[in-house]
């Protein structure tokens, strides 16, 4: 049965893809490895614009990598984690100093990039480049534990024996398995979701190991939950904020009228610094780098 879902997941997503413009045929390789970078932990509804307004002002890794690395962590805005806009800012310079400013489409060259992992890489050689790569993100994780292995959830990480069983399915002509990975992406992303799967909508519930187990509930280690209010991630979100709105360093007064908590905050201030997303101009002022 394995060897039908490709073919019925492909088929599904030709008819029922959602129109991105880093999928479309004009999309480069460099508005890829940005939507790559901009969809980590990021819905796509919030990732569209800023992607949008982020490849008209930086088309190519040189016009990215020739201003400083704080107007990156500007232009990021709220999508949040803004450490992805350093690291993207150090992959558009690698690519220019390493690659004369092409985005490679070997896997190895791309994982050698900064902030490319083992997932960006095969993503990147598989989207922009066709090239037949095991693709393995948190929905194509999801699809293929439930449709093949016949449980809810993956294992926290990636195991050897679960990117084998992707690699079983994957279609051996290139230009099919780039089509397959992205179509099994776009399956979980919006019918095999992880709470409440849309099962009456899906190409394969027939073929699916979970729903013939009878969907057995997940039983493996605790599923870390997301929390946001009065973390230290809602701390450095606020100050970070204050750099982007301003052209000046940031007094420390400034800073102290957002986050009250001395102590928080101290913490916060240091871990930005730590992080190279602020500098300090002075003793009291802060600025993005």
């Amino acid at each position: 049965m394995a060897v039908d879902v490709p073919a019925r997941v492909t088929a599904w997503y030709a008819a029922h893809r959602r129109d991105l413009p880093w999928r479309r045929d004009d999309a480069t390789p460099w508005g890829v490895v940005v939507s790559e970078f901009m969809l980590q932990q990021t819905p796509v509804a919030r990732v569209l614009p800023v992607w949008e307004q982020w490849l008209h002002r930086w088309p190519t890794p040189a016009a990215l990598a020739a201003e400083p690395a704080g107007e990156a962590v500007r232009a990021w805005g709220r999508l949040g984690y803004p450490r992805r806009a350093l690291r993207l800012h150090a992959t558009a310079t690698a690519v220019v100093e390493r690659h004369g400013g092409e985005v490679p489409s070997d896997v190895d060259r791309l994982r050698a990039l900064p902030g490319v992992g083992d997932y960006t890489a095969a993503a990147v050689a598989a989207f922009a480049y066709r090239r037949r790569t095991v693709v393995l993100d948190t929905n194509v994780r999801r699809v293929l534990a439930r449709t093949l292995s016949g449980v809810e959830f993956p294992a926290t990480a990636v195991t050897r024996s679960e990117r084998e069983l992707a690699g079983s399915v994957l279609p051996q002509e290139a230009a099919a398995a780039a089509t397959w990975s992205v179509a099994v992406m776009e399956l979980g992303a919006v019918v095999c979701v992880a709470g409440s799967p849309r099962c009456a909508d899906c190409p394969v519930v027939e073929l699916c190991a979970w729903r013939a187990a009878g969907y057995p509930a997940y039983d493996g280690p605790p599923r870390r939950g997301q929390t946001y209010d009065g973390t230290d991630r809602q701390c450095r979100g606020r100050i970070l904020a204050l750099a982007r709105e301003s052209r000046t360093p940031v007094h420390r007064s400034r800073i102290e009228s957002v986050w009250p908590g001395p102590e928080q905050r101290e913490r916060c201030l240091s871990s930005l610094v730590d992080d190279g997303l602020l500098v300090r101009p002075s003793d009291d002022t802060y600025a993005l780098p």
